[in-house]
């Protein structure tokens, strides 16, 4: 029964946190890359700046503010957190794939009286199906694989896979037939995501 609720809860959270990261990350990466604005370069930096950090440096401040407003130990909370670590890689992914797209193709759209959310759905997203994909397993595996902020800003409603693992590690004791058949186990989405994209 706990693996299966911790199993759950990491598909839940690795699925949608990896659906919103690349909706929000697509977005602004287009509106980057089209949009002309003040300190556009510096928010470019910033973005790449944020990725570099790690995220162990991020762990009490979260915990103090996820607590403040109540989301500690859920699904959310994890979410909301790997959405916000994830998004500058996807920006970037998708900066470069966007570069591949012809200046031409997107003012032909705007000629014809496209607005930029139109162009964005109906020509953008196309075009950058495989950079979508590409940056789509890479989030859902390192929200799949994360631990250190799942143990920290888990207790015991939402924890993942990866957390639920670690306790079969005691003080006196490590169960290396349920980690060994727990590891085989947690790879198994991976692998089915390759596939499928593949």
């Amino acid at each position: 029964k706990k693996f299966s609720t911790y199993f759950f809860n990491s598909l839940i959270i690795g699925v949608l946190a990896t659906c919103f990261t690349l909706i929000l990350g697509s977005m602004a990466a287009y509106g980057l890359k089209e949009i002309e604005f003040k300190f556009k370069q510096h928010l470019l930096i910033t973005t790449l700046v944020l990725r570099i950090l790690p995220p162990a440096i991020l762990i009490i401040p979260v915990f103090y503010l996820w607590n403040l407003i109540g989301i500690a130990d859920t699904q959310m909370g994890l979410i909301v957190i790997y959405i916000a670590l994830n998004i500058p890689f996807v920006i970037w992914i998708l900066y470069a794939f966007l570069d591949t797209i012809p200046k031409s193709l997107i003012e032909a759209a705007k000629i014809d009286g496209c607005n930029h959310f139109k162009i964005y759905t109906t020509l953008i997203l196309p075009l950058i199906k495989p950079g979508l994909i590409a940056a789509g397993i890479f989030v859902f595996r390192v929200c799949w694989n994360e631990f250190i902020l799942a143990l920290i800003l888990t207790n015991r409603y939402s924890r993942t896979l990866p957390v639920y693992m670690s306790l079969f590690i005691s003080e006196h004791n490590i169960a290396w037939g349920a980690i060994m058949a727990m590891g085989v186990l947690v790879t198994i989405p991976s692998i089915l995501i390759l596939i499928i994209a593949y």
